[in-house]
């Protein structure tokens, strides 16, 4: 989730159009392409291994769908500026886009965010809480922030945001309610 800032054009804001014309993994915010650095051994496995089973289960049960790194979920502008989400890892339960060349219009049900070097520290908690914040207000009911180096998937709600779950080596993480009857045994997410 480490980011950095690429200045656009300072005529017009950026928009989603601009932001399908981005090589690499980008989001939408405030009218800027926000850069995302590529991220490290570690954290790409962990999601690998998320997407995995999360789409093994929307092809099983023909509910959802499952998407890698780099997906582009485009919301309407929120209060924060954001107009796009790229989670890690994440599950979709609604209609295609019409040109399936495009993003998704609308937030993602379940996002998986797995830390990078650089996401850890004050000033990475308090973007990853602002992030999860507008996840929820886009319609996301279910966001894991989920750590490598510690080992643990911390599972947010939106009908309660402030009350995770923590999930540990040896625990069925889930993602009720955005994807039911879903689980992923933590020891399988870290190689």
């Amino acid at each position: 989730m480490s980011v950095s800032t690429a200045p656009t054009s300072p005529a017009r804001p950026a928009t989603l159009d601009d932001l399908l014309r981005v090589e690499g993994k980008a989001e939408l915010l405030a009218g800027r392409i926000v850069r995302f650095r590529p991220t490290g051994y570690q954290p790409n496995r962990v999601a690998g291994r998320i997407f995995r089973s999360l789409d093994e289960h929307g092809e099983t049960t023909g509910q959802g769908v499952a998407f890698t790194d780099s997906m582009g979920f485009g919301v309407p502008k929120l209060p924060s500026g954001r107009e796009s989400f790229s989670p890690d890892a994440s599950f979709y339960v609604g209609p295609p886009p019409t040109n399936r060349m495009k993003f998704v219009r609308g937030a993602p049900t379940f996002a998986v965010e797995v830390r990078s070097e650089g996401d850890y520290g004050a000033a990475a908690e308090e973007a990853m809480a602002a992030k999860r914040a507008d996840y929820f207000q886009a319609g996301t009911l279910v966001v894991w922030d989920v750590d490598p180096i510690a080992e643990c998937v911390w599972k947010y709600q939106a009908d309660s945001p402030d009350q995770p779950v923590r999930f540990n080596r040896g625990d069925q993480a889930d993602a009720e309610p955005a994807v039911p009857g879903w689980r992923m045994p933590v020891d399988r997410m870290f190689p």
